[in-house]
């Protein structure tokens, strides 16, 4: 048997969400099987799966020990290094600077050194956050930036803050703003776009075109041109739909591809440039909400930016 107290973080769930994540090796037919059978019981109660979650309950599982046998999986996040770029921090959030090339989330080759492991390790020694006293609960990102693209990742520390922002991004209360550096000079200096966009998932590739077409939705970017040099511009983008890979099939379908892209641009104009991704940065994030944030009001109306984007200098004012 093994008890769990129900703290802040894991209060308003459901019975049977709870204990999905606060034992995930179990196999759901167990689960309502051991709910009915009173092995799963709450307050040393009968309980239904439907059952909310107080602060306070006491949750006992009359079940094997073989499905606790997760505890060293829970601590991977320390094989990763704590380091951060934070750009800001409170007691709800944390706003990180992920550079190009590290992973938000682990993928299908296991590495451990992830962002969202990172932010756990600091965390963790911090004292903010320590999977013993969480059954179920972890900070999680709220938002997420391919590996190759660098830019503002935001993390949630507890349950209400991850409710809230994920709501938020839901709605598109968020705004952020991109810079990227393109080949060539565009036409007009500032515009909005408007195509259409059709995705590839067995190639994690994607094409716009001029008029719909079979699968695809809309696309809409934003754009001005900040600076140039001719050779190459350097852009502010903001995105009005959140498409795969959006900006840089959007910038390449108009003949100006984003320097550094080899999936959307061509080898020969990259032999030049020192670019290992493209040049690409989430770098400005602005909280405009426009419901209540309950928690999180206080953010309404702030706006945050990266220090420094590698390849602003590469066009010089």
């Amino acid at each position: 048997m093994k008890a769990f107290v129900i703290m802040k973080n894991d209060a308003g769930q459901r019975v049977n969400k709870f204990v999905e994540k606060a034992v995930p090796a179990l196999p759901h037919s167990l689960l309502y099987k051991y709910i009915r059978l009173k092995r799963i019981k709450v307050n040393g109660k009968r309980c239904s799966p439907q059952d909310k979650l107080q602060e306070g309950d006491k949750i006992e599982l009359y079940i094997n020990d073989e499905f606790f046998g997760e505890g060293s999986q829970k601590l991977l996040f320390l094989k990763a290094p704590p380091q951060l770029n934070i750009v800001y921090e409170d007691e709800n959030i944390l706003l990180v600077d992920k550079k190009p090339g590290l992973v938000v989330h682990e993928d299908e080759s296991g590495q451990a050194d992830t962002l969202i492991h990172r932010i756990l390790h600091y965390l963790y020694e911090k004292g903010e956050y320590n999977p013993a006293l969480e059954a179920s609960f972890v900070p999680s990102l709220c938002n997420r930036i391919d590996r190759n693209t660098g830019g503002i990742v935001i993390a949630a520390k507890n349950a209400e803050a991850l409710r809230v922002m994920n709501q938020k991004v839901k709605d598109r209360e968020l705004r952020k703003l991109y810079l990227c550096l393109v080949h060539g000079v565009m036409e007009p200096k500032a515009a909005t776009l408007r195509d259409y966009l059709q995705k590839d998932s067995s190639s994690n590739q994607v094409k716009v075109f001029a008029k719909q077409v079979p699968g695809s939705k809309t696309i809409i970017t934003k754009y001005r041109t900040l600076r140039t040099n001719g050779k190459y511009s350097l852009l502010e983008v903001e995105l009005k739909t959140g498409r795969t890979h959006q900006i840089r099939a959007h910038m390449a379908f108009y003949g100006h591809p984003l320097a550094g892209d080899a999936k959307y641009g061509l080898n020969r104009d990259n032999r030049d440039n020192p670019f290992p991704f493209q040049a690409l940065y989430s770098y400005k994030l602005a909280f405009p909400f426009t419901t209540d944030a309950g928690p999180l009001n206080y953010l309404n109306g702030r706006e945050f930016t990266v220090n420094k984007v590698d390849f602003e200098d590469f066009v010089p004012q």
